[in-house]
């Protein structure tokens, strides 16, 4: 099977829905406004050239895998990475960072972090295994702006 790696747009809004929905731990970061098809055209029109979406050669439209990396022009974030569970261990994931991250490079920027349950074992093994160390030193901190966006625990 090959594998396309192509910028995300906002037609593969309904494909990533989809997608996010496919694994628990994808699910449980979403939220109703922020994840909505307005949120995501929000996130990719401020940040065109750092997502990318994963799909079989012969199924472009299906996302497989998907990574969603945006900067305020200093630090950037991850701030969606999924892959189907059904195409995991294939290295997907690793392509899926390594294009955000050379998107990130040729944007001029030089650090990125991203957020990941601390029940998630086996996604903080795999950002371990790219790279990303755990900051003890920091607490992180939130603040709903919308009643409709979850506080988080």
């Amino acid at each position: 099977m090959s594998i396309i790696i192509r910028p995300v747009t906002i037609e593969d809004y309904d494909s990533l829905y989809v997608l996010w929905n496919s694994a628990e731990q994808s699910r449980r970061a979403l939220n109703p406004v922020d994840d909505s098809r307005e949120g995501i055209e929000r996130y990719l029109k401020r940040n065109p050239t750092t997502c990318f979406l994963a799909c079989e050669s012969d199924q472009s439209e299906k996302a497989i895998g998907v990574i969603l990396t945006g900067h305020d022009g200093r630090r950037a974030i991850v701030h969606h990475m999924c892959v189907h569970p059904d195409f995991r261990r294939r290295g997907i994931a690793r392509s899926l960072v390594q294009k955000a991250e050379a998107a990130l490079r040729a944007e001029g920027i030089t650090k990125v972090f991203g957020l990941v349950f601390r029940d998630n074992d086996a996604a903080n093994a795999f950002w371990e295994a790219q790279g990303y160390t755990l900051r003890t030193n920091l607490n992180y901190r939130n603040k709903s702006l919308n009643q409709d966006v979850p506080q988080g625990e």
